[in-house]
């Protein structure tokens, strides 16, 4: 059941529903420390048993927020030199659009895969 199986014709509703929650919970970031990678992770957790859609859109979620939080920090770190503001601001707006991409893809019950991320959940 780890594998994802693309020969199913289209995951449940339930799935779908749960595999864009994923996504979303991201957005807890807004309101506590570490949320956008704590929502995706717990999620994942709980949910990841019930479908293969849900455990391969949760790691996906999970992946892209641990590379934003990567690049957040190196942004963080750039800001002695000023150009770190910038920057955070391009990955700040690039995380939202493409969260909110993947979550609605996610819903349609399509398999999302974001941009330039480190996966180090296989």
């Amino acid at each position: 059941m780890s594998e994802l199986d693309l020969s199913k014709p289209e995951p449940s509703r339930d799935a779908r529903k749960w595999a864009m929650f994923c996504h979303f919970s991201a957005f807890l970031g807004m309101w506590f420390p570490f949320g956008s990678l704590i929502g995706p992770l717990i999620l994942w957790q709980i949910k990841r048993e019930s479908d293969p859609f849900i455990d391969d859109q949760g790691k996906e979620a999970l992946n892209f927020q641990i590379t934003v939080a990567i690049a957040s920090a190196i942004c963080y770190l750039l800001m002695f030199v000023l150009i770190g503001f910038a920057l955070l601001g391009l990955v700040l707006i690039g995380a939202v659009v493409l969260v909110v991409i993947a979550g609605v893809k996610a819903n349609d019950g399509v398999v999302y895969r974001y941009p330039f991320t480190w996966r180090p959940l296989k």
